[in-house]
């Protein structure tokens, strides 16, 4: 009984051991190595230590290898050698800081993993089973409910479809000239709030011209009416200045309020530094019109000279994800960072999100553009991901089908192929989760008329619609 008492002490005070040195790792104070690395480090590597460490190591990326780097340098890199400006202690200490960045980088190396079920696991007391609604696409980039909850589907490829209530496909006609151009191509499509009466129903897509021996394209914003299984009266409202041969960064989610104003975003279109600081083009923003085009008389920029009269908020890099959140009205938007520094911000009108002065990103090469994540007159995001996690689609959980995640916000990933859903707490995000993990790219998410949440997930294109299941 001694031994069995012994024993259980002994594995009770190795547990104790191993859970204060848990803590004591999460509690280690950072603020010296944080320092050093700005002052020594950021030059070449930027300020945001996690947008660094997600990254390829060319020469290891445990201690003892950071370590050796650190202090004897890389010459063929021209790293320089440290050894006379820290002490072991520093450069270790420095180390132990880094490494908390490759850590927070490795909680997606669930992209490894093979689905081996159509069920996946939460926190909560139910899991996901999927239920397949479309299959056979490609890249399903904006989907919508017809009042009779016929779900309407864009396909980058310029495609648009109609699945009935039997999950029958059929194309329907007449939509914008568009392609596949590089991220562009038939974008999202949204119903206009008295489409029983009207039928009027708006796409974005990648308006493209050849001018000399340049294929040119931008974001274009149409309406059109709906007519069984075909588009007709299609019209051009807003056609995106200036284009660009640049196949990146068209922006193009659109959204309704219950006004009747219509938001869309546009892209900075891959010119960082010419379009989202500046008023006079359309690109790196969101704007606000009228359903018929003409612009609203309070937009922030009305009598301003200088700039688009449809600019309701800039300084935008990649906006393709807009959300009205149902508790409070007020519209939600998420955008693409470069490496790290992906943003949800809540916009309001004629405010500056800061792209490309102010950042929690870095380049995709490693190098740095701007060593500001805060400049006065800014904005600063509501919450940002580094790394990236390459958001796309979002909507707010308005469904009483999953308990506990009424008004939660989703956020579609495409670089780590997941589902987050993000708990909101006095406009904050408390807490995140990682849904579907390696489902695939997941282009967009919406909730249903019926309450169930539906994500449209690439190559191969499908569409899912979620059922909680009991656990």
């Amino acid at each position: 009984m001694k031994r069995i008492l012994l024993l259980g002490t002994t594995l009770w005070l190795g547990a104790w051991m191993v859970s204060c040195q848990t803590q004591e790792k999460q509690q280690k104070d950072f603020r010296a190595a944080k320092e050093r690395f700005t002052t020594n480090c950021s030059g070449c590597h930027g300020a945001q230590m996690e947008a660094f460490t997600d990254r390829k190591w060319k020469h290891g990326n445990e201690p003892d290898s950071l370590f050796q780097t650190i202090k004897y340098g890389l010459g063929d890199l021209g790293m320089p050698s440290f050894q006379n400006a820290f002490t072991d202690e520093e450069i270790q200490d420095l180390v132990a800081y880094i490494r908390t960045g490759i850590e927070n980088t490795g909680q997606y190396t669930f992209e490894e993993e093979t689905i081996r079920s159509d069920t996946f696991e939460t926190s909560a007391e139910f899991d996901l089973k999927l239920d397949t609604v479309y299959s056979g696409g490609a890249v399903p980039w904006g989907m919508v409910f017809l009042p009779n909850s016929e779900l309407l589907i864009t396909e980058v490829s310029g495609r648009l479809y109609k699945i009935n209530a039997q999950r029958e496909k059929t194309e329907i006609s007449g939509g914008p000239e568009t392609r596949a151009f590089g991220q562009g191509g038939l974008m999202d499509i949204e119903l206009h709030p008295d489409f029983e009466t009207n039928q009027l129903l708006y796409l974005s897509y990648a308006k493209i011209k050849v001018d000399g021996g340049d294929t040119l394209a931008t974001t274009a914003i149409a309406k059109y009416k709906y007519a069984g299984d075909r588009l007709t009266d299609g019209e051009d409202l807003v056609v995106a200045m200036p284009y660009s041969k640049k196949p990146y960064h068209f922006g193009s989610r659109i959204e309704f309020d219950d006004d009747g104003y219509l938001y869309f975003s546009v892209g900075d279109r891959g010119s960082r530094d010419t379009n989202p600081q500046n008023l006079d083009n359309h690109c790196g923003k969101i704007h606000r019109i009228h359903d018929d085009g003409s612009i609203p008389m309070d937009n922030p920029f009305v009598g301003d000279s200088t700039a688009i009269q449809s600019i309701y908020s800039y300084g935008h890099r990649n906006p393709q994800g807009l959300a009205f959140n149902p508790s409070d009205d007020q519209l939600w938007e998420n955008e693409h960072g470069p490496r790290g520094g992906d943003e949800i911000n809540i916009i309001q009108p004629g405010i500056n999100y800061g792209w490309p002065e102010v950042s929690y990103g870095i380049n995709y090469d490693g190098t740095i553009f701007t060593s500001d994540t805060t400049r006065q007159g800014m904005h600063a995001p509501l919450h940002y991901w580094v790394p990236s996690i390459a958001p796309c689609g979002m909507d707010f959980i308005d469904s009483t089908l999953y308990p506990q995640w009424e008004n939660q916000l989703l956020v579609a990933s495409l670089r780590f192929k997941y589902l987050n859903r993000c708990k909101i707490q006095n406009g904050k995000v408390i807490e995140e989760e990682k849904l579907l993990q390696n489902i695939g790219r997941v282009r967009n998410v919406k909730t249903g008329p019926d309450g169930y949440i539906y994500v449209a997930v690439e190559q191969p294109g499908s569409i899912f619609r979620l059922i909680p299941i009991q656990k």
